[in-house]
Formats: C-alpha cells, sequence, structure tokens
C-alpha cells in the first residue's frame, strides 16, 4: 500500500497548469554503507491526475495498493536541498499499482540473466 501525502501544481511544455499526487510507500529500514547503522526512509513518487486543487487536498491520507518501485533510468544530476552537493543519479522512483510477488520477481531476475 502506498499512502497520498500530498499534491504539487506543475506547468507542462504547452503553459498549462496540471496537479501531481505525491505517494508514499511503507517505511523501509536502510542499512548505510558508510557507518553501518539502519536508518529508517520510506521512497516516494509522483503521479499525475485529472483533480483539480480542492478534490487533491481531500485525497491526502488516502492509501492506494501497490507500492513505490525503484527503475532504473538515464543518469541525471541530482542536487542535495540545503547544500552544494551533486550527485549523479541513474535511477528515479515511480509508482506501480501492481507489483509482482516474491515469486515472480525471482523469475523475472532469471528470466533476464538468461
Amino acid at each position: 500500500m502506498v499512502q497520498i501525502i500530498g499534491f504539487q501544481k506543475r506547468t507542462n511544455t504547452d503553459g498549462e497548469d496540471f496537479n501531481v499526487l505525491v505517494l508514499q510507500g511503507g517505511v523501509e529500514l536502510i542499512k548505510s554503507s558508510e557507518t553501518g547503522n539502519y536508518y529508517a526512509s520510506a521512497k516516494r513518487a509522483t503521479i499525475t491526475c485529472t483533480f483539480d486543487e480542492r478534490m487533491c487536498r481531500q485525497l491526502i491520507g488516502s492509501k492506494l495498493p501497490g507500492k513505490v518501485e525503484r527503475v532504473a533510468c538515464e543518469p541525471y544530476e541530482f542536487s542535495i536541498p540545503g547544500t552544494e552537493e551533486k550527485l549523479q543519479l541513474s535511477h528515479t522512483f515511480k509508482y506501480n499499482p501492481e507489483p509482482a510477488t516474491a515469486e515472480e520477481h525471482v523469475y523475472q531476475e532469471e528470466m533476464q540473466e538468461a
């Protein structure tokens, strides 16, 4: 399950405004590669919608089936907010309303390796 935690107003290439819903997955414990300590995190993604601002506000807190998944993409530069540090990333996060089961995921990995 994912939860709608907010929305953002964006503008398309034609100058038209539209809204996106901000989704957040469940809490995950991640082990730091530098310290070896665990920290809690949650993946976030956005999806476009046809809703006005009023409807987007009403949807905050709603839950949807699915999960936020990490997916590979073309490398891009990301600036860490509040710092001058820049990272080169080659992944993004996307909402998947029908995530694969663990069994399907293993099968998909085996097929990619073959």
